[in-house]
């Protein structure tokens, strides 16, 4: 084993093993960290095969298997911003939604506390009498 694969074999359980910790601390979604886990396994199998890498590359028809790496790392990057998108877009609805819920119940308070501030001021109109 080479010096670039142990190096790339150390980074990929790193951020397996990263990962990992940051699910089980609650800091990560298990729905996010499945996305990183599954980053993280592909690159370890890639690392400890790398006759693997040569031979899909070489399927794909990319004589240089260090661009496929950076093809895969740009898929996965456009994966992960899709789903972050779709994310920040219901979030961003959900937002809309309670913001006019929350000024249609600051309303409705609002007349409740005039009507029962209208109706003490009565009330005690009529007692002074």
């Amino acid at each position: 084993m080479d010096i670039v694969q142990l190096i790339s074999l150390t980074v990929s359980i790193t951020i397996f093993v990263v990962v990992i910790e940051l699910i089980r601390r609650s800091h990560l979604k298990e729905r996010y960290g499945l996305i990183w886990l599954a980053a993280s396994i592909v690159l370890i199998i890639f690392s400890l095969t790398r006759s693997l890498l040569h031979y899909i590359a070489r399927v794909i028809g990319i004589y240089y298997p260090p661009a496929f790496l950076f093809l895969l790392a740009i898929a996965f990057l456009l994966v992960l911003l899709l789903h972050f998108s779709t994310v920040i877009s219901m979030l961003s609805e959900k937002n809309n939604r309670i913001a006019q819920e929350m000024g249609i119940l600051k309303t409705r308070l609002n007349d409740l506390e005039n009507k029962m501030a209208s109706g003490s001021s009565a009330t005690s109109g009529e007692a002074k009498r």
